[in-house]
């Protein structure tokens, strides 16, 4: 049953020209490269982009809102062709992509920063994602503390942060001196993202590896 959800919350369609409606999401699940990844990969995502909501400082800088204090989340602004894939289907995604059970963080990432949530930014918006995370807890069988609120301004991360899970650009980490792209793959790895989310979702996760 899980198995077959997961098909269907991916089966979105082809993009359909003249036709496509834009909308975007506003979503914040632990490391904004991890949310970017997973989501560029659904058929009638054009764009996700990276960045920080939530909170009251002005254009935050990506070290000031990683030090605490700023009171934004690392989020997502997910631009769809909803012709093609709903907000309430890329809520389910979203669910099944996270923790939702963890108000701390996510998973190795702790802090405020690093919290769970969604922004709604109109009344349908707010009650497709009611309904996903209905679905989502009954689904789990626990209790999700993401809460979902309305959207404030978003402002997006600099450029580095961008696409970085496909970037070519070398880097130093503790891992050595490496492309970004194969960072992010050591990084997720090591922060045990896709092992919690299997451990929790099982065959219903739809991005983890």
């Amino acid at each position: 049953m899980r198995k077959l959800l997961a098909v269907a919350l991916l089966s979105a369609g082809s993009f359909t020209g003249s036709a496509a409606v834009a909308e975007e999401i506003i979503v914040a699940g632990g490391c904004f490269w991890c949310v970017e990844s997973d989501f560029e990969s659904v058929n009638g995502v054009r764009e996700a982009e990276s960045g920080f909501t939530g909170g009251k400082t002005a254009n935050p800088t990506y070290k000031q809102v990683t030090k605490g204090g700023s009171g934004h989340y690392e989020a997502v602004r997910i631009e769809f062709n909803s012709s093609t894939v709903s907000a309430r289907k890329l809520y389910d995604l979203f669910f099944r992509s996270i923790d939702p059970t963890d108000a701390g963080g996510q998973f190795c990432d702790r802090g405020a920063s690093y919290r769970t949530a969604i922004f709604y930014k109109n009344n349908a918006q707010k009650k497709a994602a009611q309904a996903a995370k209905k679905a989502a807890e009954a689904e789990l069988g626990q209790k999700i503390v993401t809460p979902i609120v309305a959207a404030g301004p978003f402002y997006l991360a600099d450029d580095s942060h961008q696409d970085y899970y496909k970037g070519t650009k070398r880097v130093l980490t503790r891992f050595g001196v490496v492309k970004q792209k194969d960072a992010y793959k050591r990084y997720r790895n090591a922060c045990g993202r896709d092992q919690r989310v299997k451990q929790l979702w099982g065959a219903s996760a739809p991005f983890a590896k």
